[in-house]
C-alpha cells in the first residue's frame, strides 16, 4: 500500500487560517501526512535568495514555536499525522521538543552527517530525501542507517519539475539499496505520481495547496484536493 504526504510546505505563506484549510483538506482528501518545512531566516546564509524575493518569502513563511505547536494540534483535529521537513540541528532539535517522533530531511541535506545521525537517534522513523544525492552519498546513507526505521525517497529538486526527468526507476534501483523506498513529485498534476505505482514506493509526496492563484511558487504547481482524492482512491 502507498501512503501519501500532502506536502503544503510554506504554501500558507504565513496565514494559518490557511494552513488549517490546507490541512482539513488534505486530510478530507485521503492523505496520511501534513508536511511542513522547519526552518530559521537567521539561520540563512547569504545567497541568490537575496535578489530574487525568496527571503522575502522565507521571512513570511517562517513557523514560530507557538504555529508549530498550532498546526499539530489542528493536525489531531483533523485526524492527520503532522510531519515537517527540518534543515539544520536546531530544528530537528525543534521538533524533538514538540515531541514529534516523525522527521523529514530535505534532498540539500543528504549529505549533513550530523543532522541525519542526530535525526536517526531521536526520532522513530525519518524521511530522507535524495534529489542531491549521488551515488557515494547512497553508499554512505546506507552505512550510517543500519537498523533505523528510514524511507529514502525518490526525488528530482527540480521545481516545477519537467515529465521527461522523473527518472521514475531510480525508485527501482533505490529499492536494490534501501528496505523502503517513497517517491517526492515535484512534476505538476498527478500523471508521474500514478506511472510512479508501477515500482511500488511505500509513500508518495506531492505539493498540496487549496488554490493555485495563492501567493507563493510552489502553490502554481500544487495539486489540489481533487487530485489528491485521485491519488487515494
Amino acid at each position: 500500500m502507498t501512503d501519501l504526504i500532502a506536502e503544503i510546505g510554506w504554501n500558507h505563506m504565513g496565514d494559518m487560517s490557511i494552513a488549517e484549510k490546507m490541512i482539513a483538506e488534505a486530510s478530507n482528501s485521503g492523505a496520511k501526512y501534513a508536511k511542513f518545512q522547519t526552518w530559521s531566516v537567521k539561520r540563512l546564509k547569504s545567497g541568490e535568495w537575496d535578489n530574487d524575493g525568496r527571503r522575502q518569502i522565507y521571512e513570511k513563511a517562517e513557523l514560530s514555536i507557538d504555529d508549530h505547536k498550532l498546526l499539530i494540534n489542528l493536525c489531531k483535529k483533523y485526524k492527520i499525522n503532522f510531519l515537517s521537513s527540518c534543515f539544520s540541528l536546531e530544528d530537528a532539535l525543534l521538533l524533538k521538543q514538540l515531541n514529534q517522533t516523525k522527521i523529514k530531511i530535505p534532498s540539500f541535506e543528504v549529505r549533513n552527517t550530523k543532522l541525519i545521525e542526530f535525526c536517526f537517534d531521536n526520532f522513530e522513523h525519518v524521511f530522507i530525501s535524495t534529489g542531491t544525492a549521488n551515488s557515494e552519498d547512497l553508499d554512505n546513507l546506507k552505512a550510517i542507517i543500519k537498523n533505523h526505521s528510514v524511507t529514502v525517497m525518490h526525488c528530482v529538486s527540480s521545481y516545477p519539475c519537467n515529465e521527461e526527468n522523473a527518472n521514475l526507476p531510480r525508485i527501482q534501483a533505490l529499492s536494490k539499496l534501501f528496505k523502503d523506498v517513497g517517491y517526492s513529485d515535484h512534476i505538476g498534476g498527478i500523471d508521474a505520481s500514478i506511472a510512479s505505482l508501477e515500482f511500488n514506493p511505500s509513500y508518495i509526496e506531492k505539493h498540496f495547496t487549496i488554490d493555485n492563484n495563492l501567493p507563493g511558487r510552489d502553490n502554481k504547481f500544487a495539486i489540489l484536493p481533487e487530485e489528491l482524492k485521485r491519488l487515494t482512491s
